[in-house]
C-alpha cells in the first residue's frame, strides 16, 4: 500500500510524536505506517483520514 502520511504531517510542520499523540498511538506506529513497514487498521484509517480532513483513498493507494 502506498500512502500519504508523511507529505500530509510534514506540511503541517507536526513531527512524528506530535502525530502519534493526535492519533493515540505510538511515534513507532506512526514511523512503521509512513515507511510502508505496517497498514494501519481500519478504524485507526479512518481517524488518520479524519485528523487531515480527507478519505481514505486520498491518503492510502493500493500499490502495485
Amino acid at each position: 500500500m502506498i500512502n500519504h502520511v508523511r507529505e500530509l504531517r510534514t506540511e503541517r510542520g507536526w513531527s512524528q510524536a506530535d502525530l502519534a499523540d493526535r492519533l493515540d498511538v505510538s511515534r513507532q506506529t506512526v514511523n512503521a505506517i509512513e515507511t510502508g513497514k505496517y497498514d494501519p487498521s481500519l478504524p485507526l484509517a479512518f481517524k488518520i483520514a479524519r485528523l487531515f480532513a480527507l478519505s481514505i483513498e486520498t491518503i492510502f493507494e493500493p500499490g502495485d
